[in-house]
């Protein structure tokens, strides 16, 4: 699945064929055939093992010990660094297809499970606010972070991160800013 990540990463979504997938992982056409009638089945089996990949990392932040603040705030990085990672699938054309196809539903949702399960944690521990519900702030975080597919360089997924934070923690007190 990885040779057929990188065959559309060099020759694009459009252009790859089973042929060269079973040339590139060294099996027959009708062994790759056996398992996957065409490319979109091997790119929708490769992208699902990445989505996969991805979940397996967020929930592994989310299960550490330690404060829920410092636990929320390590899975926003780790999204925001995936984010960006999107950008190497290449074409637009191939985010299209494996961002917006049915398989993705559940991903998306255990995401948005993830994210707003460790926000009501810590707003529970008073670190995030609690004037929004958990699966609005999720869905917030989600959203911004998704931009970071966009940024050119760490300064600025950490700005992004940074911005993000700053929209779910605390508001400050009415008249607490010295005035």
């Amino acid at each position: 699945m990885d040779a057929t990540g990188k065959l559309v990463l060099s020759r694009g979504l459009l252009s790859v064929t089973m042929s060269q997938i079973a040339d590139a992982t060294g099996i027959g056409r009708a062994t790759l055939y056996k398992y996957f009638p065409d490319v979109e089945q091997v790119l929708a089996a490769w992208h699902q093992r990445h989505v996969a990949g991805h979940l397996a990392e967020l929930a592994e932040i989310r299960d550490r010990p330690g404060e829920p603040a410092a636990r929320l705030r390590a899975m926003l990085d780790a999204y925001a660094r995936i984010c960006r990672q999107r950008r190497d699938h290449g074409e637009p054309e191939l985010a299209a297809v494996l961002h917006h196809s049915e398989p993705v539903a559940g991903p998306q949702r255990e995401l948005r499970n993830l994210v707003a399960g460790l926000v009501g944690e810590a707003a529970g521990a008073g670190a995030v606010r609690r004037d929004t519900p958990a699966s609005e702030l999720a869905g917030y975080s989600i959203h911004a972070l998704d931009a970071a597919g966009d940024t050119r360089s760490q300064a600025a997924l950490m700005r992004l991160v940074n911005l993000v934070w700053a929209g779910l923690t605390v508001p400050a007190e009415p008249g607490s800013s010295g005035e």
